[in-house]
């Protein structure tokens, strides 16, 4: 792709050159801050994340402040003001409401929102809107908006406004398409793999040997070996909590289980003080009470603490070695009986207690063949998770390029105005 003929040096660091024949204007003189407080019973509420603005979604954290938040109108350009949520912005295509976190953007003149969209949502203006903010540390930083209007923007003439946006949007499509493609190669690699895991840990390495019916729908039948027992002759429910609020926190995902919430990028609230939280011990069982039945719960690896809303359980009598434990615990059959339990008026609301969960019927195989169990299952998920990886680093790579290339087309590094943009 060709660049310009002509640059010049741009008055903001972070555009480096410039097509001579562009404009550069500070945002305040591009937009006014719509300030308007409406309730969420007028206005739906709207969510403002990295996909952009959308309707509120499910994950959304809720608070009883729906009278107190921002109109937005279809059009304005809204921004989430905390660097936890980086990359969280868009123009709305619709009228709703948010939190008084985020900041709304009313455009001046007529130019083409799309390109607006494109551009406060690249990387490097990302890092110029933070760049701009303050705060303590930074996870606690924060832009206002008497602090980013004096970020300055290039303005192509409309007509390349209108053509920007046609090349990235035809790009962004393709690379998309192929994206989405190579996500659905990984879902049918998890299938794969959740079914030769469901099969060892529920029925054991040998289907020759004798079977017995187990007495529970969800188990079936089970190796005649093997025990099977109520969850409360196996746990029991644990609630230490923390008195100073110094432990690692932990998050309990049904992707990744129990981890570090320091090693994910986790855009939700964090609490200012830990103190209160709930206690978790390598060993011990930490249940995301609200997602169960996504199968968010799991063996922890270690010390930390959970949110108080989470269920921590340990053993009675160690009857499972803990890699067995957590493969059982977030087996699909498993999964699946912990929605049939759940209780909520809808999915995003179903909620699994300790009351059900201890009452759910357990293979207690012995521990012998629950470590031949478990090395089986490395060896049999190894060369699935292996694929999955390769595809996971593809679309990593094709994310990149997408983000490099909206970057470059935004600030004039590339010109497109002559490309031919073909049909989807």
């Amino acid at each position: 792709m060709q660049r310009y003929s002509e640059y010049t040096a741009a008055p903001a660091a972070w555009l480096g050159d410039l097509p001579s024949h562009w404009d550069v204007k500070k945002i305040g003189s591009l937009f006014s801050e719509r300030k308007t407080k409406v309730s969420d019973k007028d206005y739906p509420p709207l969510s403002v994340a990295k996909v952009g603005v959308v309707p509120q979604l499910a994950t959304a954290v809720k608070t009883d402040a729906g009278d107190n938040r921002k109109l937005v109108c279809a059009g304005d350009f809204v921004i989430n003001s905390r660097s936890d949520r980086k990359g969280s912005c868009g123009v709305s295509e619709l009228d709703g409401s948010v939190s008084l976190i985020n900041i709304v953007l009313t455009p001046r003149d007529q130019w083409n929102g799309r390109y607006v969209h494109y551009l406060m949502r690249s990387q490097p203006f990302s890092e110029e809107y933070y760049r701009n903010g303050r705060g303590i540390v930074s996870d606690l930083w924060t832009t206002r908006y008497s602090e980013m209007k004096s970020i300055l923007l290039p303005i192509p003439p409309r007509d390349e406004q209108d053509q920007i946006v046609r090349f990235l949007d035809w790009k962004a499509a393709t690379i998309n398409k192929l994206i989405n493609l190579k996500k659905k190669q990984i879902c049918i690699y998890e299938e794969v793999k959740k079914g030769i895991i469901a099969s060892l840990v529920i029925h054991g390495l040998n289907d020759s040997i004798p079977m017995k019916d187990s007495g529970s729908q969800w188990l079936g039948s089970i190796p005649d070996s093997w025990k099977c027992l109520r969850g409360k002759y196996l746990f029991r429910e644990i609630d230490q909590r923390s008195l100073t609020g110094e432990e690692e926190l932990l998050t309990v995902s049904h992707i990744t289980g129990i981890t570090p919430r320091r090693e994910k990028n986790v855009t939700m609230f964090k609490s200012e003080s830990l103190i209160g939280y709930k206690i978790c011990k390598p060993g011990q069982i930490a249940a995301n009470t609200m997602w169960m039945w996504q199968g968010a719960i799991a063996v922890s690896n270690y010390d930390g603490v959970i949110s108080p809303s989470y269920n921590t359980y340990e053993q009675i009598n160690n009857d499972y070695i803990p890699e067995y434990l957590d493969l059982l615990l977030r087996s699909k059959p498993l999964v699946d009986n912990y929605v049939v339990l759940s209780t909520g008026i809808r999915k995003s609301r179903l909620r699994l207690y300790p009351e059900q969960f201890l009452t759910i019927l357990f293979p207690v195989p012995p521990l012998e063949d629950q470590q031949k169990i478990v090395a089986s299952v490395s060896d049999r998920t190894a060369q699935i998770q292996d694929l999955v990886s390769v595809i996971q680093q593809e679309i990593s790579e094709l994310q990149e390029f997408k983000s490099r290339l909206v970057a470059d087309v935004v600030t004039g590094k590339i010109d497109v105005r002559n490309i031919q943009i073909l049909l989807m």
